[in-house]
């Protein structure tokens, strides 16, 4: 069975500023780390080969730094992995990602799974997986909470739908985004450390996965950054002085003034 596992590298912070010039996160003085919602998908992609064999390998694409995620992929259990990273794919937007991970998908070979993570704590669309599956022509299923059994052609799963679960089945191949109640991912070993650290990962850019130039990158991005912004927070407050029940009447009147009523 062979399981491919998308990862990404974000900001190990939520106190982030935005360059006003480009509308994008100043990255430079913060630490990076791989997205916690695809921590469960490289563990579920691990214990999926555990149980029925096969070979997993882990995909980032970002910039040359994102190999250190992926060096974190192959120390804490997967098999191979394999670094997106061309400037040409910069200012991409969720489906021009998907088109390019898909790229990687397909020139690995066969992929009976793909994993990804419910969504990333940077961008939070929660998109990337969904159309991954669309562009593939995979079945796909999301929130997945458990993946019951794989028999031949079809998977099945327990996915969390609010606060209830369903049980189904899935045709083969498939995309599936895994919430954090599948599993605890495990630590690295010591035995894995010292692989990814003498492992070799390929970098595979625009030329190695023969992509359309019209569909990676800010010119292949459906949407466009206009503005990035924190809101501007202000505070007001006012004691109200007099009797009942003309203090009742006075703070009416304000309310409506304010446009809350």
């Amino acid at each position: 069975m062979n399981i491919a596992v998308c990862l990404k590298q974000v900001p190990g912070t939520t106190k982030v500023e935005i360059d006003p010039q480009t509308n994008t996160l100043v990255r430079q003085g913060i630490e990076n780390i791989v997205n916690p919602f695809d921590t469960y998908a490289l563990e579920e992609g691990v214990r999926l080969r555990e149980r029925y064999g096969g070979k997993v390998t882990a995909i980032s694409m970002g910039p040359p730094q994102a190999e250190a995620i992926l060096r974190d992929a192959l120390a804490t259990g997967a098999d191979e992995a394999v670094l997106l990273s061309d400037a040409a794919f910069a200012g991409a937007d969720t489906w021009a990602t998907a088109y390019t991970l898909s790229r990687a998908v397909d020139k690995l070979g066969p992929c009976d799974i793909v994993i990804c993570g419910r969504q990333t704590i940077d961008g939070d669309t929660g998109q990337v997986g969904p159309e991954l599956a669309e562009i593939l022509g995979f079945t796909f299923v999301s929130y997945v909470s458990q993946v019951e059994e794989i028999d031949g052609e079809h998977m099945r799963l327990k996915r969390l739908m609010g606060e209830r679960y369903e049980i189904l089945e899935a045709l083969l191949p498939a995309v599936i985004t895994v919430v954090k109640e599948i599993n605890t991912p495990r630590l690295p070993s010591l035995r894995g450390m010292a692989k990814a650290k003498s492992a070799t990962i390929p970098v595979w850019g625009a030329e190695e996965l023969e992509v359309d130039g019209n569909k990676i990158g800010l010119t292949g991005s459906a949407t466009r950054v206009i503005k990035v912004f924190f809101p501007q927070r202000t505070q007001r407050a006012e004691i109200l002085e007099g009797e009942l029940p003309g203090q009742v009447d006075y703070l009416i009147d304000r309310l409506r003034e304010a446009n809350l009523i």
